[in-house]
């Protein structure tokens, strides 16, 4: 295991980027992100990040399972520090941004998916 947490909510307006069908992702934080930052971000418990997350692992959402394709530069450091990044479905070799993390996967992650006491993992 390279890193989980449990979801313990998320923000006002956490969830509304789920519904961009050419650009679905949501923002991910520790449970104690700044006020302005917890507004669109789901939030989780704190936790350390064992080994760097890489392109061919797997991140679970749930019971839901994504192929990480690509890793941006800063992702590592963003999710070791402050446990965060940017979790984009748009798959891919090449990070969208260089905080985040992309996945491809058969399923889809709703609303109803980042809820408080979800899981998510990385390994």
């Amino acid at each position: 295991m390279k890193f989980q947490v449990t979801i313990v909510g998320h923000g006002a307006e956490a969830l509304e980027f789920l519904n961009d069908s050419d650009n679905s992702f949501f923002i991910l934080f520790n449970e104690n992100a700044p006020e302005e930052l917890a507004e669109i971000s789901v939030l989780h418990t704190i936790s350390a990040v064992y080994k760097e997350p890489a392109p061919g692992d797997t991140m679970k959402i749930g019971d839901k399972e994504f192929k990480i394709t690509a890793v941006g530069v800063e992702a590592p450091y963003t999710l070791r520090e402050l446990g965060h990044c940017t979790v984009n479905f748009g798959g891919g070799a090449e990070a969208a941004l260089p905080g985040c993390i992309m996945l491809e996967g058969s399923e889809k992650v709703t609303v109803e998916d980042l809820q408080a006491g979800t899981e998510i993992s990385i390994y």
